[in-house]
């Protein structure tokens, strides 16, 4: 089970990204709690993300398949999935090593919630997500999974990304939170669309027996750290309840780098 632990340290000092332990990540235990099963939220922010992309890739107006990255995949597909009808390429960029042994295992063998939940979800309703009859085989035949680190993206690389619960869940601090926000939204050529997720006043979170750090961040922020470097659509709120203790929700926000 997952649940919150006491906070590493107060807003803006406390656990850089690189103090915490990311390839002793207990990949199996995170995706089982948090994607064995379809959520409300996880509905919700779906919804959302794959509402916009078919927006920003009217197929009225067609244009070449883009070169997509989904920055800090973890063990969540579904960001990859809500760009499949749009992307050529996937790029799973992950710095853990457990998490991209779990990639690339899922990409081989997915599990089951990936289709029967997640993806109905997404194609509900959705013309250009409903046209992908093997989603799954789709994905693995469009993504690599690449060693990286947020704070090393090279900047004006793909035409379309996703960035979800990384930039807040990877430090205490405030600086490296704005830092790998604008390092996600940097990663993407000018006019670029691009959906974001981020977990609401996180106080930290425990994976297996190892806790990890996470900066208490909320809409505003999420809209301060944007506003010069993209274009936004909208800054959302998410209910979410259950999930574990220590945070008030969840945040999307999604839009075209400036």
């Amino acid at each position: 089970m997952v649940v919150s632990g006491p906070r590493f340290a107060t807003r803006g000092a406390g656990v850089a990204n690189d103090d915490a332990p990311w390839d002793r990540f207990d990949s199996n235990e995170y995706f089982w709690h948090n994607y064995g099963h379809l959520r409300a939220d996880d509905r919700e922010i779906i919804k959302i993300v794959a509402d916009f992309f078919v927006h920003c890739f009217d197929r009225s107006q067609p244009r070449p398949l883009a070169r997509a990255i989904d920055v800090g995949s973890g063990t969540n597909l579904y960001p990859a999935l809500t760009m499949l009808p749009f992307a050529a390429q996937v790029n799973l960029f992950e710095r853990s090593h457990s998490n991209r042994e779990w990639l690339a295992d899922a990409l081989d063998k997915p599990q089951e919630s990936w289709q029967d939940e997640f993806w109905a979800a997404i194609a509900a309703n959705r013309p250009a997500y409903g046209a992908i009859k093997n989603p799954l085989d789709v994905l693995a035949g469009r993504a690599d999974v690449t060693k990286g680190n947020v704070f090393a993206l090279e900047p004006g690389q793909y035409d379309l990304g996703t960035m979800f619960f990384v930039a807040e869940s990877i430090t205490t601090k405030d600086d490296e939170f704005r830092w790998a926000t604008k390092n996600f939204v940097g990663s993407l050529k000018s006019g670029s669309p691009f959906a974001t997720a981020f977990m609401c006043r996180s106080e930290g979170y425990v994976v297996g027996s190892t806790f990890f750090p996470a900066c208490s961040i909320d809409m505003e922020d999420v809209a301060t750290c944007l506003e010069p470097v993209a274009r936004t659509s909208k800054v959302r709120k998410v209910e979410s309840v259950g999930l574990r203790d220590g945070y008030s929700g969840m945040i999307v926000a999604t839009g075209w780098k400036r």
